[in-house]
């Protein structure tokens, strides 16, 4: 019994609480990326929709090419989200679903000793006794009752010892293809990405200009900015 409850069962307790842990946590993780790709198109378009692309063409051009940028990221991040709902949560949920099923196999195995536990007791009272009549034929009675479910017993317990292990043994078969699928689309997601940005970074650069370069004319212009008076301090 204390091999039930502190191996089998434990180990499939922690195996059922880390599996809906894991798919919770994809879900999570899937519902973020969509929001900050939706919301990276969002900044975009309310980029374009300022006055200020209207005054001034390079920065038009500029933010055009940002929004087609974004909505690009946004586009291969709904495939990449899509093939893991599929490949990953999916089959998660599907494997989580088993384990109700488990449980109460253990149940009926734990209930089935019990039930045996008891007669057995009844039978070793019996046998213990002296051996009258009326005993033996309560002797007789009670081990008629055990026969069967101590039979029922047997083959609870003897199922679950066959299946429950290769059942435990066979996850890393079972999720190996959705962790690879994982790591594939994540590969996939990001190597687009590097192009994107890529091709988004030589469209905004302008020749001949350092990033120390441009750190110092925007803090010049801010330093424009701060000397006006409707911005000096009191």
């Amino acid at each position: 019994m204390s091999w039930w409850r502190e191996t089998l069962k434990g180990s499939m307790e922690n195996f059922s609480k880390q599996t809906r842990k894991l798919q919770k946590d994809m879900k999570k993780s899937t519902d973020a990326d969509l929001a900050m790709s939706k919301s990276a198109v969002k900044i975009s378009l309310d980029l374009l929709s300022n006055p200020l692309c209207e005054q001034d063409q390079d920065l038009l051009s500029m933010v055009t090419a940002l929004d087609t940028a974004m909505k690009r990221m946004d586009a291969f991040n709904q495939e990449k989200v899509n093939q893991i709902q599929k490949t990953v949560i999916e089959p998660l949920k599907k494997f989580g679903s088993v384990f109700p099923s488990l449980n109460m196999a253990v149940k009926r195995r734990e209930q089935a000793l019990q039930d045996y536990r008891r007669l057995q007791a009844k039978v070793e009272k019996y046998e213990e006794k002296e051996k009258t009549g009326p005993v033996l034929a309560k002797l007789h009675q009670a081990r008629e009752e055990l026969r069967p479910v101590r039979e029922d017993f047997e083959a609870k317990n003897r199922q679950l010892l066959e299946e429950m292990p290769r059942f435990y043994g066979s996850r890393l078969d079972y999720f190996q293809p959705s962790f690879e699928s994982l790591i594939r689309a994540q590969v996939v997601y990001y190597s687009e990405m590097h192009k994107i940005f890529g091709d988004l970074t030589q469209q905004l650069d302008q020749p001949g200009h350092s990033d120390e370069q441009r750190e110092r004319e925007n803090e010049a212009k801010l330093s424009e900015l701060r000397a006006l008076s409707i911005v000096a301090d009191d």
